[in-house]
């Protein structure tokens, strides 16, 4: 792998990271205030979007955090979309 290769490998995965933190800040936010319409219904139904989108939190943090791009899968994909576009596997289905 060269300097440039790791760099932009290096710049992805920390765009990957701050977009996540940004997902967060807006995720805690918007559920604050969600949470502070419901108590003032008297209501707990904020739990229900509460919960709902802290799955799609979770399910951006896994790929961000425990699925790095860049990884083996990644790699090896890109290398098999190549060969494919290059006309190197003709009738390879994926």
């Amino acid at each position: 792998m060269t300097t440039d290769d790791i760099d932009r490998l290096a710049r992805k995965r920390a765009k990957a990271k701050i977009g996540w933190f940004i997902h967060a800040a807006i995720y805690a936010t918007v559920n604050l205030g969600l949470l502070a319409l419901s108590a003032a219904n008297g209501r707990a139904w904020a739990v229900f979007p509460l919960l709902g989108w802290g799955v799609g939190l979770l399910a951006h943090g896994i790929s961000v955090w425990l699925l790095p791009p860049g990884g083996a899968l990644l790699e090896r994909m890109t290398e098999r979309e190549r060969t494919r576009l290059t006309g190197g596997a003709k009738g390879d289905p994926w």
